[in-house]
């Protein structure tokens, strides 16, 4: 795949695996691997702004680079802002994704002196459903962090993982999302790795999610836009133009597309919820792995896909949820990042 395809791209950047949450749906294990130090950071982001230079020296492309800065919880990273502002310094547009809980008044205004484009908060329905998944007095504490940063002018996304646990309280959330005067409500799927192994029953059907997908998009909500990276959910808005578009994926699912995850220790994997390792940041070339890596090869190669996946017009602009399609494979004993998504519930 030729790379001068891509109109943007994008660096997932996970700088600790520490969290002050346990939350049963999440994706991560907690692990304590060494993190990188400030200096191989800084390495990091030089390498990542000169190949973006690079490449747009090369191919001509045209492209808005970013980052998304996570954790764990990003706020439990000593030296986040050092490391924040050494990522704006390259001109890169910063997003942030949080549980809120550790946002206070001051933090809230250094981002918005930073010039972060955005902050992503997790919510997961109203404050009983919340907490169930998130922790007694989470809720109070992340809505806390919401308001700080609306009063320091950062745009925020509210974000649900929707699941058996709370997919009927959608529309709770919007109720919220009004009241609180955010800008963003998103939402994505239960991805049934890490700690959220132990949901697998609570995946939602195939047919529960057309239902619920349609009744978010059939939904008015004046002031609030509603927002997903579900490249299943996207496809609602082109139902009617189902030609094939062939072989060369142009949207989507972001894995081998346009976009890398650097977890703390400096490895590198096609997305956070799709753990599969490609190389590590403190000895391999990125470009390197973005050109070479077999995974991110098979991932743009419409050949390579299985089910429903493999035979879909819209493969073109979807490729379902790689992270959900590998989850779900491991969960039956496989081992197939390439199935089907299980919760794609369009015709092929």
């Amino acid at each position: 795949m030729a790379i001068n395809d891509f109109h943007d791209f994008f660096i997932q950047w996970h700088l600790t695996e520490k969290c002050n949450l346990k939350c049963t749906h999440c994706y991560q294990t907690g692990g304590n691997e060494e993190e990188l130090s400030i200096a191989e950071m800084e390495d990091a982001i030089t390498e990542i702004g000169d190949l973006l230079e690079a490449w747009t020296a090369d191919y001509g492309m045209s492209f808005t680079p970013s980052f998304n800065i996570t954790g764990g919880e990003p706020f439990l990273k000593r030296d986040i802002f050092e490391i924040l502002e050494m990522i704006s310094s390259r001109g890169f547009e910063i997003y942030l994704l949080s549980n809120g809980t550790l946002i206070y008044k001051e933090r809230a205004q250094r981002l918005a002196q930073l010039g972060i484009k955005g902050v992503q908060i997790s919510i997961e329905g109203p404050e009983k459903i919340h907490e169930e998944i998130r922790g007694k007095g989470s809720f109070a504490s992340a809505l806390q962090g919401v308001r700080q940063l609306l009063d320091a002018g950062i745009t925020v996304t509210l974000n649900v993982t929707l699941s058996e646990l709370n997919a009927e309280h959608f529309t709770d959330l919007i109720a919220l999302a009004s009241s609180l005067g955010v800008q963003k409500l998103g939402f994505s799927r239960l991805v049934p790795s890490g700690r959220g192994k132990g949901l697998l029953d609570q995946m939602l059907e195939r047919e529960k999610v057309g239902k619920i997908y349609k009744q978010i998009f059939s939904l008015n909500t004046p002031g609030l836009e509603i927002v997903t990276g579900d490249p299943v959910a996207a496809q609602m808005h082109t139902l009617s133009d189902i030609a094939d578009a062939g072989p060369v994926p142009t949207g989507g699912c972001a894995a081998g597309l346009s976009g890398l995850t650097l977890l703390p220790n400096g490895t590198i994997v096609p997305c956070r919820r799709l753990f599969i390792p490609i190389g590590n940041i403190r000895q391999d070339s990125l470009r390197e792995v973005w050109a070479t890596s077999e995974v991110l090869n098979a991932l743009r190669d419409r050949s390579r896909y299985g089910g429903k996946c493999g035979r879909c017009s819209r493969w073109a602009n979807c490729r379902g949820c790689r992270a959900i399609a590998y989850a779900f494979s491991r969960s039956g004993g496989g081992d197939d990042f390439l199935a089907e998504d299980p919760q794609c519930f369009l015709d092929v």
